[in-house]
């Protein structure tokens, strides 16, 4: 059967995340119909990272096998059709070799997580970035987030639920950059612990606005206690951006 690869773009406001659940809207449920409406077939669709509710992606990635060949132009903008009206969109959609795994081939995920700090409500960025209202200092952040580099043991910074095997994880980038109000802290890895980011990013924000120092963080990362956590960023700010095979 040959197998297909998508690209994909969404708004994960309305969703209660990527993956299928009991009971709410989810992007791969909405594409999973929308490959049964143009092809009547009824296929798994895996993807690269399993977004929460109300997280975004520019570069999200998605497999799933049918029984024929399809030019991957028409399998786009057929898809792209029966989308419609959720805010989702294929960008990509290309023939893949028949051992890729979205999920599993996946050598990198890059996420970024946007802040915007001002005192105004904020407008266009509503649910696409988390506003933050006192002073932060992106340099100091960006010192601190340094500390988190490398392979470390990230309980602190890990869900309850988490279901990954270890809490050890590499982080292979993380950075904390500025322009104008607008703050995005960048993290790249191969793989991330559930909640890590948002996680992360609320110690950071502690760091930014005096309230921890770069010790302080230091601090929470080596007591591997989830308590010792910052209060965890709302998902709003969450951006899938690109995956990497």
């Amino acid at each position: 059967m040959p197998r297909y690869r998508l690209t994909i773009e969404y708004d994960g406001t309305p969703f209660v995340g990527w993956q299928i659940q009991a009971a709410g809207l989810s992007v791969q449920g909405v594409l999973t119909e929308a490959v049964r409406r143009l092809s009547g077939e009824r296929v798994r669709l895996t993807g690269a990272g399993r977004t929460d509710a109300g997280v975004h992606a520019l570069g999200q990635v998605a497999h799933f096998d049918l029984s024929r060949d399809w030019r991957p132009d028409t399998l786009r903008e057929g898809l792209n059709a029966h989308l419609r009206p959720h805010p989702v969109a294929v960008l990509v959609a290309e023939a893949a070799a028949d051992d890729f795994d979205a999920r599993f081939s996946a050598t990198r995920r890059h996420y970024r997580y946007v802040v915007v700090n001002r005192r105004a409500p904020l407008t266009v960025a509503r649910d696409r970035a988390w506003r933050v209202i006192r002073p932060l200092d992106a340099g100091a952040m960006h010192d601190a987030a340094q500390l988190l580099v490398g392979r470390h043991d990230f309980t602190t910074f890990r869900a309850a639920e988490c279901q990954a095997n270890s809490p050890v994880k590499t982080l292979d980038r993380l950075t904390v950059t500025r322009a104008g109000a607008e703050l995005a802290i960048e993290a790249c890895a191969r793989s991330f612990l559930h909640h890590q980011i948002r996680s992360i990013t609320g110690s950071l924000v502690q760091v930014g606005i005096g309230k921890w120092t770069a010790a302080d963080l230091r601090a929470a990362l080596e007591a591997r206690d989830r308590s010792r956590c910052g209060p965890m960023a709302p998902p709003d700010g969450l951006y899938l951006t690109a995956v990497e095979y």
